[in-house]
């Protein structure tokens, strides 16, 4: 690799690895309970979803301890032992029985409590799969959300489905808790922070109907049985009276850190959007053309783009839908030097890779040549991962304890 083009990678490396700090939920957890004062009785902890470990660390570090708790996140997400707090790892993005049984262990702590004692309840994004008690099958339940993923529904989209096949989403943790308090503070992962739809909504009102349920189900074609079709009937919980909830962090703010450390390298950033949702390969192509339009202008530019993405599913390849952002903006950025686009998963992790996203530059797509990979063929088949491995291309976080949506960049130097 040469010296600019190495340079050029380091400078993106220095933007992600900045911005994930600026989001990391310690501080916002330490700010959120400033105020926080129990009711004179227990104080039982249940945190779920990729940053709940960071979260739950930061909660017992500024209260000192709790009387029980639990945290229940990804697999390889727990970085040590926490004073008082049981921690469990399960299944991610499609939910195990380590799932399940987590969740029932947190349903247990949970039980018996009276109006003096609190639940402090921290959430944040993947916990639709990590906090989980099915009113089907384990298996059942699976296949529908691989069903869910294959056909590129979005996350509002499918857990609008799953709440109504759980135990404890849709606002039915907070009645398992009663007639305990629960202070929730959640940290945010979809596009406006909708309370209702952040980990599917365990201790907040659902906004969503039956009807919105079953016309998802007739969008994409959903091959239920007739339990999933009556439950999909049965309404939610609209009126939660037990709850106060507090809402940090958010793809907002990561846009705004990325921004910084763009300018700080001396460059001029503009952030695109925070509520980027269209497909994986299509925002990637748009960054790259952005980038062609200004090539000749004579400045360093930054374009960020934050969201989440999705893919459709037609192959059997390997990635995540940071990786194939990236890989479809390489034949846009050929041959220019100096441009390079990159998206990464604010959590660590990109579909069910151990990468966070994925880089490409204006050599990318001779490298890729050179190894007889088209990249055409590669996105076809969903393999973004295998191609991008081939060519130093992918970004290597590890589990980041954050998960506020991702961020794409597209730097011309």
């Amino acid at each position: 690799m040469g010296n600019k083009r190495k340079e050029l990678r380091q400078k993106a490396d220095q933007i992600i690895r900045e911005s994930l700090e600026a989001v990391m939920p310690d501080h916002a957890v330490e700010k959120a309970l400033e105020n926080y004062r129990g009711l004179g009785g227990r104080t039982i902890l249940v945190a779920a979803g990729k940053a709940a470990w960071q979260m739950a660390a930061a909660a017992v570090r500024v209260l000192g301890q709790v009387d029980d708790g639990i945290v229940i996140t990804k697999y390889d997400h727990v970085k040590g032992p926490i004073p008082g707090v049981e921690c469990r790892e399960a299944g991610h993005p499609v939910p195990d029985e380590n799932s399940f049984e987590a969740t029932e262990k947190a349903l247990e702590k949970v039980s018996g409590l009276n109006e003096n004692d609190t639940v402090l309840f921290l959430l944040s994004g993947g916990g639709s799969a990590l906090f989980e008690k099915p009113l089907i099958p384990g298996e059942e339940l699976q296949d529908i959300t691989k069903q869910l993923l294959a056909c590129g529904a979005d996350v509002v989209e499918m857990n609008t489905i799953r709440k109504r096949l759980s135990g404890v989403k849709g606002g039915r943790f907070a009645l398992a808790c009663m007639p305990a308090k629960v202070y929730a503070i959640v940290l945010s992962d979809i596009l406006g922070d909708p309370l209702d739809m952040i980990a599917s909504g365990p201790a907040y009102p659902d906004s969503s109907t039956c009807g919105q349920a079953n016309a998802i189900a007739e969008k994409y074609q959903l091959n239920l049985s007739e339990r999933v079709q009556s439950l999909l009937k049965e309404e939610t919980p609209k009126e939660l009276v037990n709850v106060t909830t507090q809402i940090t962090g958010s793809v907002r703010e990561l846009c705004e850190a990325a921004a910084k450390a763009a300018t700080e390298l001396g460059f001029e950033p503009v952030v695109l959007t925070d509520e980027l949702c269209c497909e994986a390969r299509e925002a990637g192509s748009m960054l790259a053309s952005i980038l062609r339009t200004h090539r000749k202008d004579g400045k360093r530019l930054c374009y960020i783009a934050g969201g989440e993405t999705v893919v459709h599913l037609n192959g059997k390849g390997k990635g995540g839908r940071n990786q194939e952002l990236a890989l479809a903006a390489a034949p846009g950025i050929a041959g220019m030097p100096g441009a390079c686009v990159f998206s990464v998963g604010s959590d660590g992790t990109d579909g069910p890779t151990d990468a966070a996203g994925g880089y490409v530059d204006g050599e990318t797509l001779d490298c890729l040549k050179q190894k007889n990979l088209d990249v055409f063929t590669v996105l076809s088949n969903n393999d973004a991962y295998t191609a991008l491995a081939a060519v130093g291309g992918l970004v290597i976080t590890g589990p980041t304890g954050t998960n506020v949506n991702d961020v794409a960049v597209a730097l011309l130097d």
